[in-house]
């Protein structure tokens, strides 16, 4: 980030709109708008933020399926299916059919 370019001030941004949006699609990079001197928005191109919203949903479903796969690492912990069926059987009173 350059900080003289890429930092301007919300009275700046007003004054010269047009110009600094040309160079936030040219550069691709984004423009922290200040008031008071203090950081308060960010200018950026839109190609640059669907790129961000699908990174981090991306990074949200990876997130969610390495939780799954270590649940699944940790199969040690879950009843077999012969023993959810015995469990269902007994407690609803069902009789077991022999196997043919």
């Amino acid at each position: 980030m350059n900080i003289v370019r890429d930092i301007q001030s919300i009275s700046d941004f007003k004054q010269n709109a047009s110009k600094l949006i040309k160079q936030v699609q040219d550069t691709k990079k984004p423009i922290v708008l200040t008031v008071n001197g203090k950081a308060a928005v960010v200018v950026q191109d839109a190609e640059s933020y669907q790129y961000l919203i699908e990174k981090r949903e991306y990074d949200e479903t990876v997130a969610v399926l390495r939780d799954r796969l270590s649940d699944i690492d940790n199969a040690h912990n879950w009843p077999t299916a012969e023993e959810v069926f015995t469990r269902l059987f007994t407690k609803y009173g069902i009789e077991r059919v022999a196997d043919e």
